[in-house]
């Protein structure tokens, strides 16, 4: 969920198109050979989309494929000497902190921006983005402070693992909020309020050839298509 979000947050700050349903499908395709080759490699944490790279993105207006080439070639190679590594972990953590609440601000200020498209003069579409903010801010607040006061969440049963499931859920507000959103808005009159739910901005990009610019900002670099075959990238 959260790397399907980047990829929307950062086709809006690059100015690209919404970026399709192939592509979001592409997208975590690949992001899953980066788990595969991270598991043969013995990493401890997975690969996902980073968040704090597309809140550069905002602040620099650069969205340029060969500036993202030629810093990962930057990564690659500083990770080899451990001066450079000791360099960064010299930074005082307040500078970090500062420049964190700066970027992940800016991304959550493009989440919200998309809720322009819809109309706010529908009762519908106020309940429904009153309830899942409080409902977003609300279940999470008792399910932690739940765990301050008892030592444990409230969902406390003998299976361990259904109980992290559960409880990592509900103790996050940006998956709370968009849990109860997504439900009401799909539940309640979905299918007579299109229009008031945004979807006539939003469906015409979904489509591969939706519009004309999609090619130019998600064909793949490298003349990848050339080497293989074109039903891979349906």
């Amino acid at each position: 969920m959260q790397s399907t979000g980047t990829f929307i947050a950062t086709a809006r700050l690059a100015g690209a198109t919404p970026p399709p349903t192939h592509v979001l499908s592409q997208s975590i395709g690949l992001q899953g050979v980066g788990l595969l080759l991270d598991g043969i490699f013995g990493a401890a944490v997975g690969t996902t989309a980073s968040v704090e790279n597309v809140g550069l993105l905002g602040l620099t207006h650069i969205g340029s494929r060969r500036v993202v080439q030629i810093s990962t070639a930057f990564m690659l190679f500083f990770s080899i000497f451990g001066k450079f590594g000791a360099f960064f972990a010299s930074i005082p953590l307040s500078i970090f902190a500062a420049i964190y609440c700066v970027l992940f601000g800016l991304v959550a200020a493009t989440g919200i921006s998309f809720v322009q498209f819809i109309n706010f003069n529908s009762i519908r579409n106020l309940y429904i983005l009153g309830l899942s903010l409080f409902l977003g801010i609300s279940i999470p607040q008792y399910f932690n402070g739940f765990n301050a006061s008892a030592d444990h969440f409230p969902i406390n049963t003998p299976a361990g693992w259904f109980n992290d499931i559960f409880n990592t859920i509900f103790s996050s507000p940006p998956t709370v909020a968009m849990i109860v959103a997504t439900v009401l808005d799909n539940a309640i009159d979905a299918k007579h309020n299109g229009g008031d739910r945004g979807l006539s901005w939003w469906v015409p990009f979904q489509k591969r050839h939706g519009d004309v610019r999609n090619e130019e900002f998600y064909s793949y670099p490298l003349r990848i298509h050339q080497y293989v075959p074109h039903r891979f990238f349906k």
